[in-house]
């Protein structure tokens, strides 16, 4: 009895059965005991809580290898214990082959494939709706691995063109949204949400070519977003839609359109990467130009006009002006002279552009107002700019039935959160660039 009142003292099970001598050994060495009879007793919790643990371990975190160098590509295939050239086989996989899953990537052992998608991903932006204009023009409304979503346009050239069936174009998209407001541009009305990666806007072209069932050979920064407020993922992707090893586009037929930021522009004249730029400007006039781009408060006519001329003596390639006409605004004879000047100090090319309304993305103020210029109008206004010897064209206006014109990419959701967000946010600015 008292053994037993001993053993539950000491909160140990109560051995029936056992010997005087072997209850007397039991309780002198019940302390120690103890903690293993414990062990024993809460076996089940024990195991339990083991179980919990396993089940609740965090995630493994997965490479994403769209968006990745070669140089990249070869040092993750090393951390996998694989030789540097499983990061080459990844790379034609990835860039010329546009393999969306591991599974395809069918030069690769079926072990280092269950390897690659244990410890790696390749993320697929989903194509969401597709539509195809009457001329051919198809935009592509694409959803991004966090839910955002962002627009695309695959562009075909006249068919009366000389050499059509060669060329194929795309319009990229960079950021979701945009900062800048510029009052004649849908993506404006969004705000901006947040930046694409570099594999995000790589995947918009491969995607579209897939689509396309034929090569592209034309790259136009111009969709969704400032592509210098993204600049280090905008020109990653670059190289990587040129290099020789990956899809191989021409860099002289890829070409970065800005609003207008001195920094990126002068980032972009150091760069070995030998792509075209195009300057958004709509007019020279700073009291005109800061009433649809705000950003002419921060970056005044004249400072754009230093970078591009930096930019000009740096690389020798001549920028490309965009100018959309707007009936009444910026379509007067001073507009034309300030052009002609403008033209005489940087070379360039002027390309003049019909205005696409965006009244379904409901835009406020002036927005609302602008008024777009004849075709009539457009050609006096180019005649009035070739007299002075300038390189003048006017881009024809593919996808408006679709509203995927110059100007008409945006999403209404992206845009409902962005308003929920704060609307306009700040988007890192590239940091400032000298030009020797």
């Amino acid at each position: 009895m008292k053994s037993r009142l001993a053993a539950r003292r000491t909160g140990l099970p109560v051995f029936r059965g056992l010997t005087l001598f072997s209850r007397h050994v039991f309780l002198r060495h019940a302390e120690v005991l103890a903690p293993f009879l414990a062990v024993g007793r809460d076996f089940r919790y024990i195991e339990a809580s083991r179980s919990a643990t396993i089940t609740n371990a965090p995630p493994v975190h997965k490479t994403s290898l769209k968006g990745l160098s070669l140089e990249e590509l070869r040092e993750f295939a090393q951390s996998l214990g694989e030789r540097p050239y499983r990061g080459d086989q990844l790379f034609s996989w990835i860039y010329t082959k546009g393999a969306m899953s591991f599974s395809e990537m069918t030069s690769l052992s079926r072990e280092s494939r269950a390897l690659l998608a244990e410890r790696a991903q390749l993320e697929v932006l989903e194509r969401v709706i597709e539509r195809l204009s009457a001329d051919g023009t198809t935009k592509v409304l694409f959803r991004l691995p966090d839910g955002l979503q962002i627009e695309s346009v695959l562009i075909p050239p006249d068919a009366a063109s000389p050499g059509a069936e060669r060329r194929l174009t795309v319009c990229i998209s960079t950021q979701v949204g945009c900062p800048l407001d510029c009052k004649f541009c849908a993506t404006g009305t969004m705000g901006f949400l947040r930046n694409l990666t570099p594999g995000e806007i790589v995947d918009q072209v491969l995607q579209l070519q897939q689509s396309a069932g034929r090569r592209i050979t034309n790259v136009v920064y111009m969709g969704m977003g400032e592509p210098l407020l993204n600049y280090d993922s905008v020109v990653k992707s670059a190289r990587l839609l040129t290099s020789d090893q990956a899809i191989a586009i021409g860099a002289r037929h890829v070409t970065i359109s800005t609003a207008g930021i001195p920094e990126g522009i002068l980032r972009l004249a150091q760069d070995p990467l030998k792509v075209k730029l195009a300057l958004s400007l709509h007019s020279l006039d700073d009291s005109k130009r800061v009433q649809i781009m705000p950003i002419t408060k921060k970056y005044p006519v004249e400072g754009l006009l230093a970078a591009l001329d930096q930019y000009y003596r740096a690389t020798r390639r001549r920028p490309t002006f965009e100018y959309i006409v707007f009936r009444g605004f910026n379509d007067t004879e001073k507009d034309v002279a300030l052009l002609a000047r403008a033209g005489k100090r940087i070379p360039c090319k002027i390309n003049l552009i019909p205005y696409h309304s965006i009244a379904f993305a409901h835009p406020q103020g002036l927005g609302l107002s602008l008024e777009a210029a004849s075709r009539s109008e457009i050609e006096r206004f180019a005649d009035a700019l070739r007299k002075h010897n300038l390189t003048v064209m006017i881009r024809s206006s593919s996808g408006e039935d679709i509203e995927a014109a110059c100007g008409q990419l945006a999403v209404r959701e992206g845009a409902d959160k962005g308003r929920r967000r704060g609307g306009l946010q700040p988007s890192p600015e590239p940091p400032a660039a000298t030009v020797p």
